[in-house]
């Protein structure tokens, strides 16, 4: 399965959530029934993992923390946000250049339609 074909399933798991809990909630409970729905549509992935970066050829311990690391290849971000701002995009950016991954996307759960809170974000795909 290719990067589009995964984030077609880890969207579909997230509408899943938003359909089953719906908006305002706190961005933890939104993770935590996440990672539940991938365990059961069989979604590989880790949740809130520290990745290590390296600055100036120095590795630095207290690197990233990934929401969710999906079949090692696409970075999770979620959010429980009144309006998703510039910031959030940037901090997905930053976190696909420096881990080197391809795509990411960024999701966030305070919305009434889930589909006007994901960001699909891409960096060489």
């Amino acid at each position: 399965m290719d990067e589009n074909e995964l984030s077609h399933k880890i969207i579909g798991a997230c509408i899943e959530v938003h359909r089953t809990l719906g908006p305002g909630l706190l961005e933890n409970v939104y993770q935590q029934c996440l990672a539940r729905e991938f365990e059961l549509q069989g979604i590989p992935f880790e949740k809130e993992i520290a990745k290590q970066i390296s600055y100036k050829d120095v590795l630095i311990e207290c690197g990233l923390r990934l929401d969710f690391f999906v079949d090692n290849r696409v970075i999770v971000e979620l959010k429980a946000v009144e309006k998703l701002l510039p910031i959030h995009t940037a901090q997905v950016l930053t976190y696909l250049k420096l881990t080197g991954c391809k795509l990411g996307l960024l999701i966030n759960f305070n919305v009434s339609i889930l589909k006007n809170g994901i960001e699909r974000l891409a960096l060489d795909l």
